[in-house]
This record gives structure tokens, C-alpha cells and sequence, in this order.
């Protein structure tokens, strides 16, 4: 069997999209599927990754050459907007454009559940649920890196942190906030901040972030930020899945994530904390920044606080790291193989 598994904008998209076909390339090698990166007919399947228009020319044409077409539905409507400049724009024409992207396929794959439920409102194709997965080995000795990251960014336990761009739509209003909240504790945001591509808001909160938190930029091993942080807050307001908070539970770290239907999987109390949208704290916002209408900054606080004891965050980060094995990438990678076989 042989697949053409093709990126479009490869060498420009990066964050999970990106990590998620390194991820699928990498299962491709441990279970024996032949794949060539080249958008081909040349192939039992083709794969797309991101329908853009050369994506949707060849899915056409596979079609009436009767080579089945895989899509993966990494994108949504949904998952784009407050992400950078004219996303939001773009958010509204986006829909009907990938309505008609995923239903030239002949089987979507779909990162969650939750964007299982989000892509039946755009096209009548069969779905198939397959996890990005989490690259177990790319973790591989974070810890011998804390001392390191720890010094370069000025950071005391219990770091809370982040991993990813620097986006309004992952939560950075409630992380900026919840940092004024909590003068005493470092927060640090390990990722791109490419201040080109913000918005004005954006820009506002990094420029108005208290003094204890951190935005690092790009940081040359990612190991380091698993290694520097002691809990993991992700107060995301939509999210395909998250392939950062697998890297944190393979980590053995305690999360704190916003109470939304995409981690509905994660079990509150045990291998997470979460946060409920309703309510907006006590009223005692700093002067610089407003919650978000539904952030409820303060149940982030309450949750942080529940987490300076450290037998707690050893407690959740042991259970995460239990749970995070089932997102091996050995452990899912003959689905791909089960999928190919099924359309071939």
C-alpha cells in the first residue's frame, strides 16, 4: 500500500497542524505504510492534511480517477477565529468554502470527538476518530533541562505555563488576568509571538502582562518549557484537541483547563482541574485588564491555589502521565493502516 500523504503550505504552517503530520509520518513508519510527501494519483489513497486549493484540485481529480481521498479536518470554522490578523474575517466565508473541501472526501479523519461533533455540521461523509497523538520521544530527557530554562527566564516553583502561540482564542485574556491575580507566582507562555501577525488586542494584553509573567517567544528545544513549568493552564476557548496538553500529561504535569466540551474526556479532580465559563470572578480585576464576558478568572485562581501544594500537583501530573499512554504513538498508529485497508 502507498499513500500520498500531502501538507499544503508546508514550509509556512506550523504549531499543531504541523506537529500533527510529523506525528502521522512517524506512525506511517512504525507500522510499514509506504508514503510519499508529493500530492500524486500515483497512490492507493490520497491523503490531504490542509484543504487548500491545490489540495481540493487534486482531491477532484482522484475522485474521477477513483483514488480514494482521505482529509483531515485539522481545520474549522471555529478553531480559527481570534487565532491572528482577519481570522475572524475569514472565519465566516471559511465555513461554506470547507464545506465543499470535505465533501470531495471519501473518509474525514478527525483529531477528537469534539471535532467529530463540529465537522457532521459541514459535510455527509464518513468520519473516522484518530488522536494527533503524543511523541513520546521528542520528551526524552526534559527533566535535565530545568535547571537551564529555569535561570533564563527567571522562573520559582510553581511555574504555571503555557505551550503554543501567543493567540487570543487559547485563553490569553484569562492567562494574563489570572497572573495579575496572582502577583506571587511565575506565569510563563513558551511560544511564537509574532507581533505582525496580532491582532490589537493581543498585542494590548502581552503589552499590559504584570511583570510576573513571562511570553518567551520561540524557544530552541521545547523540552525546556515541560522541564521549567510545574502546572500546565490552558484556558483555550475552542480547540480541535490539544496537542500540548498530551505533551504535559506525557510529562507528568497537572493541568488546569477551561470546563469545554473538547476535554470532556479528562476526568475533573483526577487528571485535571477544571474551570467553568460562568462568572467573572469577584470584581477585583486589575485596573489594566477586564475579564472576558464567562472567564471566571477567579475559578482559575481557586484552581492555581488548590496547586502550590505540591503532593496535589504530583498527585494530578502521576494520573495525567497514566492517561497520556493510551495517546502513544504506538498505540494508535495501526489505525491508519485499519483506515487505508478499509477505503482500499
Amino acid at each position: 500500500m502507498k499513500v500520498s500523504h500531502y501538507f499544503e503550505f508546508e514550509e509556512h504552517v506550523t504549531g499543531g497542524m504541523a506537529a500533527s503530520v510529523d506525528h502521522q509520518r512517524k506512525m506511517f513508519d512504525r507500522v510499514g505504510i509506504e508514503y510519499t510527501t508529493e500530492p500524486t494519483l500515483d497512490a492507493d489513497v490520497l491523503h490531504l492534511n490542509l484543504m487548500g486549493p491545490r489540495s481540493v484540485w487534486y482531491a477532484r481529480r482522484a475522485r474521477k480517477a477513483g483514488v480514494p481521498v482521505v482529509a483531515h479536518t485539522h481545520v474549522t470554522a471555529e478553531d480559527f477565529g481570534d487565532s491572528f490578523r482577519f481570522t475572524n474575517a475569514l472565519a465566516r466565508p471559511l465555513k461554506p468554502y470547507l464545506r465543499r473541501a470535505y465533501g470531495l472526501a471519501d473518509r474525514l479523519v478527525c483529531p477528537s470527538e469534539y471535532n467529530r461533533d463540529v465537522i457532521r455540521g459541514y459535510a455527509d461523509v464518513p468520519t473516522t476518530v484518530v488522536s494527533n497523538g503524543v511523541d513520546r520521544e521528542k520528551l526524552d530527557g526534559f527533566e535535565s533541562l530545568e535547571a537551564e530554562y529555569r535561570e533564563r527566564y527567571d522562573l520559582d516553583t510553581p511555574t504555571v505555563f503555557m505551550v503554543g502561540h501567543v493567540i487570543k482564542r487559547k485563553g490569553l485574556e484569562t492567562f494574563v488576568e489570572t497572573a495579575h491575580r496572582m502577583p506571587d507566582v511565575d506565569f510563563a507562555w513558551f511560544g511564537h509571538v509574532d507581533r505582525s501577525l496580532k491582532g490589537r488586542e493581543t498585542k494590548r494584553l502581552i503589552d499590559e502582562a504584570p511583570s510576573n509573567c513571562t511570553f518567551t517567544g520561540f524557544v530552541d528545544d521545547i523540552r525546556g518549557a515541560y522541564a521549567a513549568g510545574d502546572v500546565f493552564c490552558f484556558p483555550t476557548h475552542e480547540e480541535n484537541e490539544g496537542i500540548a496538553l498530551l505533551e504535559a500529561m506525557a510529562a507528568g504535569k497537572p493541568l488546569v483547563v477551561r470546563d469545554i466540551e473538547t476535554f470532556s474526556w479528562l476526568e475533573d479532580g483526577e487528571e485535571c482541574l477544571k474551570v467553568g465559563s460562568e462568572g467573572g470572578g469577584d470584581g477585583a480585576a486589575s485596573a489594566d485588564v477586564t475579564d472576558a464576558p464567562g472567564d471566571n478568572v477567579e475559578g482559575f485562581v481557586d484552581a492555581l491555589d488548590e496547586l502550590r501544594d505540591a503532593d496535589r500537583r504530583a498527585g494530578l501530573g502521576a494520573n495525567a502521565a497514566a492517561r497520556s499512554e493510551e495517546f502513544s504513538l504506538d498505540a494508535i498508529a495501526d489505525r491508519y493502516r485499519s483506515l487505508y485497508a478499509d477505503l482500499v
